[in-house]
């Protein structure tokens, strides 16, 4: 259980924090749902978020039938009073009573969780950005950006002694929600497509209309960079991360892909480019003069310019895909039905790469981020038969069985039932458009068809 700090020195959190501490003091060890409502989150913890009477909704309706979520808010915009039009809520509470078991991987935590996600994904809730689980014991944050709900905070624990701090950070983030989503495509195994995904899920949701920012980080290939024909202009990516005091921002390095179409129509989207003091650095020099977490710090300038930021990692535990998932929300891992080393490596990543960036970011933030989660693998490749569906189901059986030995850790989730898992097949014209620095997907409906079913798989909502 990770528990933020606690401060001596006052700061803003302070000023929130007698109300809280007093009504947390006073809440029963094993208060059902409604007094803590009623004697904390409707009271000290929504004034202490920064939502007044008139910026909430109790049991607000998700959806047709009985669909509801205990609580709505939004501010106030003007004449729009959100108590009254009860139109385009901003976040949702699912909250729970104080005995209500909500420490990680306990079986009530995992409903509620679900229970929070089924609500965020509500047919009334498609402006919703964020949510929240609590039960004044605990507290959850999760993001969600179009079809994608991540966590943003680990489980806090809440105490007399850091309910202020907690209440104040989880503000914070909800005050500062960053446009972008930053996708890290990965897998500890080359030649599964993640360049190919990277390009042409950027040119899909360029004709989404969603603004997009693609990252080549993968300085040994360069594939990114060479298949668009963008060449790195005076300031390199290089140059932006070793600059310690911030001289160079990371926008004099992007360099804009656009297309132009019969009717006077074009498409653009921005590219940072790999460049060759990247490639030719040995990496222990690399890494004297550049941090895991810089690149983090150069993108998150960017946050508010994009709607995605779809970083092109290299297959293997180093630097670069470290930085990579570092800097990450959430991780696309593409695998192919017919090479097992895809699968298992892109287990190893799930089950031992990404909580170690979780441990790290946490450790950074004070306990207060989570750090990047894994989406779902799918399957980028040839169509898979009957007879390699069968194969592919026991192989993957066999390394869900083995990552539930000890240490236990839960696969499911990430390897769905193979009748379920996305399959984007291969096409000879996807190769091709390589050749003509095109991606596919602005030259070929097929391969528009494509990669649109898979960003609506994981991100569109």
């Amino acid at each position: 259980m990770v528990q933020a700090p606690i401060k001596q020195d006052r700061i803003p959190y302070q000023d929130l924090s007698d109300s809280l501490i007093k009504a947390l003091k006073e809440l029963p060890e094993l208060a059902p749902e409604a007094i803590v409502d009623g004697n904390f989150i409707a009271t000290s913890f929504f004034e202490a978020l920064g939502f007044s009477l008139h910026e909430r909704i109790p049991q607000f309706k998700t959806g047709p039938g009985e669909q509801k979520v205990d609580y709505a808010l939004r501010h106030n915009i003007n004449e729009d009073i959100f108590l009254h039009t009860k139109a385009n809520p901003y976040v949702l509470v699912e909250l729970k009573a104080r005995g209500t078991n909500l420490t990680p991987e306990s079986p009530s935590y995992k409903s509620t969780v679900k229970q929070l996600k089924r609500s965020l994904l509500a047919p009334n809730c498609k402006t919703v950005q964020w949510g929240i689980i609590t039960n004044s014991k605990h507290i959850q944050l999760f993001r969600k950006h179009g079809k994608v709900i991540h966590p943003a905070t680990p489980c806090l624990e809440i105490t007399p002694d850091n309910v202020g701090e907690i209440t104040y950070r989880v503000r914070q983030k909800i005050e500062h929600t960053p446009k972008a989503l930053t996708v890290a495509v990965y897998n500890n195994k080359g030649g599964v497509g993640k360049t190919t995904t990277v390009i042409n899920l950027a040119a899909v949701l360029t004709r989404h209309k969603k603004k997009v920012l693609v990252v080549d980080f993968d300085p040994n290939q360069k594939d990114l960079t060479n298949s668009l024909g963008i060449k790195p202009g005076n300031q390199s990516l290089y140059d932006c991360l070793e600059d310690k005091k911030d001289i160079i921002s990371l926008r004099e390095v992007i360099s804009p892909y656009t297309r132009k179409f019969h009717g006077g129509i074009s498409l653009s989207f921005d590219v940072i480019p790999v460049d060759d003091k990247l490639a030719q650095a040995h990496e222990d020099n690399l890494r004297k003069d550049l941090s895991y977490y810089s690149f983090r710090k150069k993108l998150d300038s960017l946050k508010s310019d994009y709607d995605y930021i779809l970083i092109d990692a290299p297959p293997n535990w180093r630097l670069f895909s470290i930085s990579a998932v570092y800097a990450s929300d959430v991780v696309l891992i593409p695998t192919k039905h017919n090479n097992i080393f895809s699968l298992q490596n892109a287990a190893v990543t799930i089950q031992k790469y990404i909580p170690e960036i979780q441990e790290i970011r946490q450790k950074n933030t004070q306990g207060i981020e989570w750090g990047a989660t894994a989406l779902p693998i799918f399957f980028n490749g040839e169509r898979i038969t009957d007879a390699a569906k069968n194969r592919v189901k026991d192989a993957i059986a066999a390394i869900i069985t083995k990552a539930n030995q000890t240490p236990k850790f839960d696969l499911k989730p990430y390897f769905k039932p193979v009748d379920k898992i996305f399959e984007l097949p291969s096409n000879a014209h996807i190769a091709n458009a390589a050749f003509e620095k095109i991606p596919a997907a602005y030259k070929y409906q097929i391969a528009y068809s494509y990669y649109t079913e898979l960003a609506k798989e994981y991100f569109l909502q």
